[in-house]
């Protein structure tokens, strides 16, 4: 049985986050593109034209439709992760504002862990810097499949060509070698509005589409038969009513792919086999369901499964591992160490595990390794390799975001640590071991 686009219709969303430096304009981007299709409710604008007018600015200060912290206004920077709604007749949207200063590099991982899309601004006056180079490479690393260079401020250079050209070649260069699949170059003027959402009439040398016809028309990957089908059991019904006296049935997420009634599936990290002998998605039975529906999964044969367990076709299935080795970002101020104790989440699944190694850590300015630092800090990007206390069945970054990452959890109070990209890498990780330091460590599994 196949998906018809019919079923696919309701699935027409898109993710995307905005980054770069700081004052670049990813705020004003944002609000001025809420603002000019007709997303932002009247109350929300006349708040900020009243904010607006009591610093003193007689036009509305759209950025204050994102920096909805006291912090981020009165500093005028965007400190935390700012997501958005707002929907066009051709397409829904999820956007999430993500901070330019190095400080927060740990929010647009966050905001781009989810992104199929990534604007990330430069400001045609300073061109490609650093941070801008930082932001292409985590969203290269994080595997996003679509990026924008928006080019701001182009009313501040007269919008010339030979401004915004120079600035495309060099980006687009630096993002190719980093394995970028796709980019795509804007020149806009966010404070003014030009080619954010009507084509600007300064600059009639360009003949692209403008940044919210991209966002609407870019292809967002929904072949959802061709994924690997995931299900993690997050809770086993058993409602043992007169009604329904032999009822057992696995609730959770599909998290990618698609399921069959009549397919042969198998439960990990055990191995057991079976049959989906029904599927049941708001009260109503289905022949076929996928990602990301809520759904109930029934199966043929009464087998011990709980919460945590991984459901996968049997043609497909992943393999089991105690032995984790994955590229991270440690986003906790407390720093990672080679022998520490932690929890680690894969989907609905927690277990203790112990950080054996970390072979090097990446310098996102000039993607270089740092062999053996010991530690990883706030910010940073590393290598790992991890043991845990029991198998998971994870799979590669690069095949499955969803099932190919991972969360790294302090046992002592719960504080999320580190979050991990499974054999996700675009550089080879180089350097020496650590070993010794782990296996004197107390969890030695």
């Amino acid at each position: 049985m196949t998906i018809t686009s019919d079923q696919l219709s309701a699935t027409t969303l898109l993710r995307f986050a905005t980054a770069g430096s700081v004052d670049d304009g990813k705020s004003t981007l944002v609000g001025r593109l809420l603002h000019d299709s007709k997303s932002v409710l009247a109350d929300q604008l006349e708040a900020v034209e009243h904010a607006s007018r009591n610093r003193g600015q007689q036009a509305p200060d759209l950025a204050l439709l994102t920096d909805g912290l006291r912090a981020e206004r009165e500093q005028g920077i965007t400190i935390d992760v700012a997501y958005r709604y707002f929907a066009t007749p051709r397409r829904r949207f999820i956007l999430a504002d993500t901070p330019g200063h190095v400080q927060y590099t740990r929010n647009m991982v966050t905001g781009a862990s989810t992104a199929e899309l990534a604007v990330v601004l430069v400001d045609a006056r300073n061109g490609v810097v650093e941070q801008t180079r930082r932001h292409a490479a985590v969203a290269a690393l994080l595997r996003v499949p679509h990026v924008v260079l928006a080019v701001n401020k182009m009313d501040l250079v007269d919008y010339a060509e030979p401004v915004f050209a120079a600035i495309a070649e060099e980006f687009t260069a630096y993002a190719a070698s980093l394995g970028v699949p796709e980019i795509t170059a804007i020149p806009i003027s966010a404070l003014a509005g030009d080619n954010v959402v009507e084509p600007s009439a300064h600059m009639d040398w360009y003949g692209g589409p403008t940044v919210l016809e991209h966002l609407e028309t870019v292809p967002v990957s929904h072949d959802l038969t061709a994924c690997h089908a995931r299900f993690p059991v997050q809770y086993v019904i058993r409602p043992q009513t007169a009604e329904h006296p032999d009822y057992r049935g696995y609730a959770g997420q599909i998290a990618a792919g698609a399921f069959r009634v009549g397919e042969a599936v198998t439960v990990l990290p055990s191995g057991r086999t079976s049959t989906v002998s029904a599927i049941d998605a708001l009260g109503e039975s289905v022949d076929i369901a996928w990602a990301p529906q809520s759904v109930t999964l029934r199966l043929a044969d009464d087998i011990d499964i709980s919460r945590g367990d991984l459901i996968a076709p049997s043609a497909d299935a992943p393999a089991v591992t105690q032995d984790v080795e994955a590229t991270v970002c440690h986003v906790a101020d407390r720093p990672l160490a080679v022998g520490q104790r932690v929890l680690l989440k894969h989907t609905t699944r927690t277990v203790k595990a112990i950080v054996k190694d970390i072979p090097s850590r990446l310098a996102l300015d000039d993607l270089s390794q740092h062999p053996a630092p010991g530690r990883l800090v706030a910010n940073d990007i590393g290598r790992v390799v991890i043991r845990t206390a029991e198998p998971l069945a994870l799979d590669a970054y690069a095949h499955s975001r969803r099932t190919g990452s991972f969360l790294l959890i302090d046992p002592a109070d719960g504080t999320t640590l580190t979050a991990g990209m499974a054999g996700a890498s675009f550089a080879a990780a180089s350097g020496a071991g650590a070993e010794d330091a782990a296996d004197d460590a107390e969890w030695d599994f």
